[in-house]
């Protein structure tokens, strides 16, 4: 040992390693052992792919969320018995709504039809999703525990309402990996409208930061990325990366068991440097044909239809290249806030949104195909909550978490059916239940890993998406 470095310039950590024969550290290392993030189970990192403990269904996951709470309804579970009672007093018990604005049962403003050979109904409120009524997998039972939009949003992102658990695209990348070291294993494609809750929907949390969903800003004016260009010639640029590598490998050195985080920002700014040269091709769409410009709507005249356009063709772009998990968040100016949350006026507000949404992810369905894609990528549609059935006030419909409505596609699932049933109303959900847990554990399920076993130690205890609930939804799955 060199005796020469002066004990005043020794961290007490670095002192217990080099005295005594490091036994002090050692206890160390012992005691905060139940304090440190230990994977049970997961990838090195998130540029290492890994094999997924049994066959998985799809390698991919395209989330589309309806931040703000899509009314089922409205959309993918028709109920008559709202058209005949319309007007009237709603007959069953009321669970406490968030305003305390109760009307009368108010009927779907779109009328339904049944769709495609399946016969699936889909109301006309998607005419472009409803040609592919027999690739949906609707399931018209799920529930949420939370009334309010922060907490439901967490909730379906990281199956907590609490803030500070990692999301689910980040359990996707560290279970995974992902398939293209220059690409994250996370990509939340933004729009402009990030939800109520805000970007703790997609924190990494305890898990090694680089697994954090990385914001690709589609449509606003700069970069995609910033800083994406970078701002030294390459050589130079990698003569600064290697000299930051090396002092950031002998600092991790010198931490011993406490390293892991500082070795998971060096992998996080290796990507970083890796990103800039590969996603300003990614977001280069002049690449794509014109007829694949047009079936998205890139060039439409309504600008939030186009700019969700550009996010779902790059959400394409993105899984053709590896990326094992992409969200695409609504777009800004539909509404100040939430905007599918529509206490009113829902004939204009939930027809903005759809109108936004509708081609665009019809195009994605049809593309995914076209390329070979399908069977790989497995697509989630859902909002965090549903809309009463009963109007808030006179043209509005309330939050509802007892039931409401979702969709899955891709080769995974079984297309043109529905599962699940809510009450003659709408109201809540009364056959074959899916709770946020369960749709957690059946993606986690598709992509090839046991949600019981997909843990990670932090403070004390392993930690998983599903916490200590969760059942796969073994009848939806092809």
């Amino acid at each position: 040992m060199n005796d020469s470095i002066d004990p005043r310039l020794l961290s007490r950590r670095r002192w217990l390693s080099r005295h005594a024969t490091g036994f002090g550290m050692t206890a160390l290392a012992g005691m905060l052992a139940g304090n440190v993030g230990i994977p049970a189970l997961g990838a090195a990192g998130a540029d290492a792919p890994v094999t997924p403990p049994f066959r998985p269904r799809a390698k991919h996951v395209i989330f589309l969320f309806m931040d703000g709470g899509m009314s089922q309804v409205d959309t993918f579970d028709p109920k008559p018995r709202l058209e005949t009672d319309a007007g009237k007093p709603f007959p069953m018990k009321i669970d406490a709504t968030q305003f305390d604005q109760i009307g009368n049962m108010l009927p779907s403003l779109w009328p339904f039809r049944n769709r495609g050979e399946s016969g699936l109904p889909v109301s006309d409120l998607f005419p472009h999703l409803a040609r592919h009524a027999d690739d949906l997998c609707v399931i018209r039972s799920l529930t949420s525990e939370f009334p309010e939009h922060a907490q439901a949003c967490y909730f379906v992102h990281t199956g907590s309402g609490a803030q500070g658990r990692p999301s689910m695209g980040a359990w996707a990348s560290y279970g995974l990996g992902t398939d293209n070291e220059d690409l994250p294993g996370f990509v939340v494609l933004n729009g402009g409208m990030i939800p109520l809750g805000g970007v703790g929907c997609y924190a990494s949390g305890f898990l090694p930061a680089e697994h954090t969903g990385a914001f690709f800003h589609v449509g606003a004016e700069g970069p995609i990325v910033e800083n994406i260009v970078p701002g030294t010639a390459p050589d130079r640029q990698r003569m600064t990366l290697d000299f930051i590598r090396s002092a950031d490998d002998e600092f991790r050195d010198r931490l011993g068991f406490e390293g892991r985080a500082v070795e998971s920002a060096i992998r996080t700014m290796e990507l970083a440097a890796a990103m800039q040269r590969e996603v300003p091709e990614v977001a280069d769409l002049s690449r794509e044909s014109a007829a694949t410009k047009a079936l998205y709507g890139i060039d439409s005249p309504d600008p939030f239809l186009a700019r969700y356009a550009k996010e779902a063709l790059i959400a394409r772009r993105l899984i053709e290249r590896g990326v094992r998990f992409v969200e695409l968040t609504m777009v800004h100016g539909l509404r100040f806030v939430s905007p599918w949350d529509s206490h009113g006026n829902l004939r204009e507000e939930h027809g903005k949104c759809a109108r936004t949404v509708d081609r665009p992810i019809a195009a994605l369905i049809h593309d995914l195909k076209a390329r070979g894609l399908w069977n790989d990528t497995l697509l989630v549609c859902a909002g965090e909550f549903g809309r009463t059935p009963f109007a808030q006030g006179k043209d509005g419909r309330d939050h509802n978490p007892q039931g409401f409505s979702c969709w899955l596609a891709g080769g995974a699932v079984k297309g043109g059916m529905a599962y699940g049933a809510t009450d003659e109303f709408g109201y809540r959900a009364v056959s074959d239940v899916v709770t946020m847990h369960d749709l957690h554990a059946t993606i986690l399920h598709i992509l090839g890993m046991d949600h019981t076993r997909l843990t990670y130690r932090f403070g004390g205890r392993d930690y998983r998406l599903t916490d200590v609930f969760g059942n796969v939804v073994e009848p939806i799955l092809a």
